[in-house]
This record gives C-alpha cells, sequence and structure tokens, in this order.
C-alpha cells in the first residue's frame, strides 16, 4: 500500500506517519521510485503498537525506539527480547515520586517473592525497583505492608500473567513480541479501572446505609 493508504487504514494522520519515519519508529517501506515507496501488513501492525506506546501509554519517542529495538533485536531468544523491551518501558512507579529505599522495603521484596515462589530478579531491574518503592511508600505512611498484605496482589499477578501468555499465545514469532508490548500498555489502564470499580461495588455493598421508605 501506499503511503496515503497506511494512513487511511490506520487512522493515523500523514504527518504522524511521516514524524514516525523520521525517528526511527516505523520501519522505511520498499522504494518502488525515487519518491514513493509501498508498505505491507507489518508497518500498518508496527504503527498500531508505536501509537499504543505514544499515544496511549504516554512513552516519550525515545523510549518507545529502545522498546522497538529491543522488539526487532533477533540476537536474543524470545524470552530475552519480551523481557527487555517490557523492562523499557516507563517504571510503574516514577522516579521523581518514588520514595527512599529503606532496607526493610527491600527484605519485605524479597521475602514477598520467595513466598510467591518467584525467582528475585537483579536489584537494578526497573519492575522490582518499582515495587520496592512501593513498598517504602506503604511503610513510610504507616499503612499495612507485610507479606500476608501483598501475597494476595503477588498471586492476583500471576494468574494475570498466565491468561496474559496464553492470549500472545494466539500471535507468533515479532508479531507475538508486538502484542506483548501492546497489551502491557493497552491492558494496564483496564485493570486499574476494573480494580476501581470493583472497590466502589464492594464499598456499596459493604457500607450503603439502607434507604428510608
Amino acid at each position: 500500500m501506499r503511503l496515503a493508504e497506511l494512513s487511511e487504514r490506520s487512522g493515523v494522520p500523514l504527518a504522524t506517519i511521516k514524524y514516525y519515519l523520521r525517528e526511527g519508529l516505523l520501519p522505511p517501506g520498499e522504494r518502488v521510485s525515487a519518491t514513493q515507496a509501498r508498505y505491507g501488513e507489518e508497518h500498518l501492525r508496527r504503527l498500531g503498537l508505536a501509537r499504543a506506546l505514544i499515544q496511549v501509554g504516554r512513552v516519550p519517542v525515545a523510549t518507545a525506539r529502545e522498546v522497538l529495538r529491543a522488539v526487532d533485536d533477533e540476537s536474543l531468544d524470545l524470552s530475552r527480547r519480551l523481557g527487555t523491551a517490557v523492562n523499557s518501558l516507563p517504571p510503574v512507579v516514577r522516579e521523581e515520586k518514588a520514595e527512599p529505599v529503606s532496607a526493610s522495603a527491600q527484605d519485605r521484596a524479597r521475602e514477598l517473592l520467595a513466598a510467591l515462589d518467584w525467582e528475585d530478579p537483579p536489584p537494578d531491574d526497573p519492575s522490582r525497583l518499582s515495587l520496592v518503592s512501593a513498598i517504602a511508600a506503604l511503610e513510610s505512611l504507616g499503612y499495612p505492608c507485610e507479606v500476608a498484605h501483598l501475597l494476595p496482589y503477588g498471586r492476583l499477578a500471576g494468574e494475570l500473567a498466565t491468561s496474559d501468555m496464553d492470549l500472545m499465545a494466539e500471535f507468533e514469532g515479532t508479531t507475538r513480541l508486538e502484542a506483548a508490548v501492546a497489551l502491557t500498555v493497552l491492558y494496564e489502564p483496564v485493570l486499574l479501572s476494573l480494580r476501581r470499580l470493583a472497590h466502589a461495588r464492594e464499598a456499596h455493598s459493604r457500607y450503603r446505609e439502607p434507604e428510608g421508605e
């Protein structure tokens, strides 16, 4: 397809597509003349992923480029490419909002992962750092953050990860990696929204005062 058709099919403005091409977020099309190129389904799919990262996930262009580079790195196996790509996404706990990390928060994270029977990643792993910062915030404000309080969240996360992997298994190769990154970005708002709706429902069920006759 030509660039205009790619814009029409994707719903992404032509100027945005050209910007993504300049920034290396979208691979060049197949050159058919000095002024024209042809684009395929892989460009349409990659365009959707770039859009999900930047417009939905609010990922900076430079970070999106790193994520896409990891997706395309064929020197790594599928597992390592997926881990690298997902770890390139912005952390759940932003650095400027992170609490100072205490030794007890580090210990709590380590105990939680052991209780879940999960491998403890390196200390500089972005998701682990985010978990420790979140525990440190709870700790500093005096909210419950013992392993027993955190375990239900870990168990639910494990179930969600199984569902995610089952969903991603419907795709193949690089397409699976693209889907993994896109679903990470797009499903996290779904998860947060459902949690808040569930809170409202549970609070309504527990604390609603009976209406007068």
